[in-house]
């Protein structure tokens, strides 16, 4: 009898097969993620440590910051330690796709280009982002930014508006996190930017001579807590989570201690 099924089409299917397998493992694994962590006893949480007043060390090299009560909260609640694992603006998302770490609390828009990638929680936290330049430069359109240097994070949402704004002749500096993009400003390095406003205000609050001032508005961004897809009990956890402590008013008093405002407005009314 003909043999039906040639040795290399068996090897083909056997191969598929395979992969499938490993895609199923793959995708079991991270749906258990929430009982991962409760096994054992900690969660790890990314955050870029140069951001203040999101998150930063202080002097006695402590973590501070509006992003590091929250995390230490979150953990809290979920009865497990925290572990936090340093990151930057362009490392956050590779950090949770290699399993180094379990979500990301870290000041992250949420955004579609990166929803093809990770899942977000609904918002919990947010701000507005802008160019900024000192009070004697007068920026009113994108045009004006002709001729200058703009300083600006790499890998954050500001690099990508900033990149779509900037008319031809303006020149984008791109620095790895956002304290050494601060840094170029307040040594006088930079004199535009592109960044929060509660950055701006850091800046004036190191060098109160640079008088910087919001010029352009970037936009209004709503941060979540950055998860791996289809990890669909630890994100229901989070939603609730989030839907929780904004009720309470514990995230909003998180805020105001560390931004110095209140929580914006739309993370009150935005769901998941």
């Amino acid at each position: 009898m003909r043999n039906l099924f040639p040795k290399h089409r068996l090897l083909q299917a056997f191969g598929i097969a395979l992969a499938l397998g490993f895609m199923s493992q793959s995708a079991m694994a991270q749906s258990d993620s929430l009982a991962k962590i409760h096994g054992s006893g900690k969660i790890r949480i990314a955050i870029d440590l140069s951001v203040p007043p999101w998150s930063y060390k202080d002097d006695k090299l402590e973590m501070k910051g509006s992003e590091v009560d929250t995390a230490k909260l979150l953990a809290k609640d979920l009865g497990v330690e925290l572990e936090v694992v340093p990151t930057n603006s362009a490392n956050r998302i590779p950090l949770l796709m290699t399993n180094r770490a379990d979500v990301v609390i870290s000041a992250m828009t949420i955004t579609p280009e990166r929803l093809k990638t990770i899942d977000f929680s609904r918002p919990y936290s947010g701000i507005s982002t802008f160019v900024a330049a000192p009070k004697s430069m007068s920026i009113k359109t994108p045009a004006d930014l002709v001729g200058k240097k703009i300083a600006v994070t790499r890998g954050t949402t500001n690099d990508a508006d900033i990149t779509r704004m900037a008319p031809s002749g303006a020149e984008v500096v791109r620095f790895e996190d956002e304290s050494t993009t601060m840094t170029a400003v307040v040594s006088g390095q930079m004199d535009v930017t592109a960044l929060a406003t509660t950055l701006i205000d850091v800046i004036n609050q190191r060098n109160p001579g640079k008088q910087l001032e919001p010029k352009l508005l970037l936009q209004n961004s709503l941060f979540g807590v950055g998860m791996r897809k289809n990890d669909t009990a630890l994100k229901e956890w989070v939603n609730k989570w989030v839907e929780d402590r904004l009720k309470s008013g514990d995230l909003q008093a998180i805020y105001k201690k560390h931004q110095g405002a209140e929580i914006p407005a739309e993370v009150l009314k935005t769901g998941t």
